[in-house]
């Protein structure tokens, strides 16, 4: 597996993964910012955003879990000599970063974790699915028309709308449209994707906790979890964000990123 990526800086590794349904393309501002602040500091970063298996650039298989995007990190650190690393995940790849921090401690210095837990998820996207499907990109002819069954079908979430809108492309041919992401791989492992995670042992390394102050993927019958997992975290709350905390409140989410990823 040869996941898609860029680097930004020169420093101590830091990998961050993108959500369900996204690509490294949402994070490259982060990335940068997150990268260029830390240049004048003592500990500089190196930040590679990974577009994950079935997204963006990487390749499209009819597989898809939790232990295989685990793997696919695990081989990513050696095919790019990453004997630890600092990983960030969004929600879809907050999973994927605990799963991974849970079969392979020894290669993660500290984790982020944003917007979910551990838990076996309820169900936020069987609707998205649906109006990505009714969409049938393949035979639209503008991007107008995606749009337009878009908001027939998800209706009032214009932040939903905006965020698939970025997956369209043009095919190969440049006549037809796509998705960035394996539609039908994730729709058929949804199930897969909503799923626990789980590990044999707790994780013993620092770990944060990001959570919208508006979004309920965290929530008290989930945090039991977390607790249990990953017991040494931190829970923060960032006010007046949803569910794409480091999206609707960059500053903040970076901030809080920054400030736990430098502490000793």
């Amino acid at each position: 597996m040869n996941l898609n990526f860029k680097e930004f800086g020169i420093g101590f590794p830091v990998v961050i993964l993108h959500g369900l349904l996204g690509s490294l393309d949402n994070w490259q501002t982060i990335a940068r910012k997150m990268s260029d602040m830390s240049s004048t500091r003592e500990m500089p970063f190196r930040i590679y955003i990974l577009d994950q298996r079935n997204h963006g650039k990487s390749p499209h298989t009819d597989e898809m879990n939790y232990d295989l995007l685990s793997n696919d990190l695990f081989e990513f650190f050696e095919q790019n000599n990453i004997d630890k690393a600092h990983v960030i995940g969004h929600s879809m790849g907050g999973k994927a970063a605990m799963q991974f921090a849970l079969m392979y401690p020894r290669l993660v210095g500290k984790l982020v974790v944003v917007d979910i837990a551990p838990s076996q998820a309820e169900d936020h996207h069987s609707y998205v699915f649906e109006a990505l499907d009714a969409a049938d990109v393949a035979h639209a002819t503008s991007r107008e028309q995606v749009q337009q069954v878009l908001d027939e079908k998800i209706g009032e979430d214009k932040t939903t709308i905006q965020f698939l809108m970025k997956g369209l492309q043009r095919d190969y041919s440049e006549k037809n449209f796509e998705w960035k992401f394996n539609l039908e791989a994730l729709w058929n492992h949804y199930t897969d994707i909503m799923s626990g995670i789980n590990g044999t042992a707790p994780y013993s390394g620092s770990c944060l906790f990001i959570k919208g102050g508006k979004s309920d993927y965290i929530n008290a019958g989930n945090y039991p979890d977390i607790v249990d997992l990953f017991p040494h975290h931190e829970l923060v709350e960032i006010p007046g964000a949803g569910h794409w905390v480091q999206a609707e409140k960059p500053d903040e989410f970076i901030a809080a990123t920054v400030k736990f990823l430098e502490e000793d």
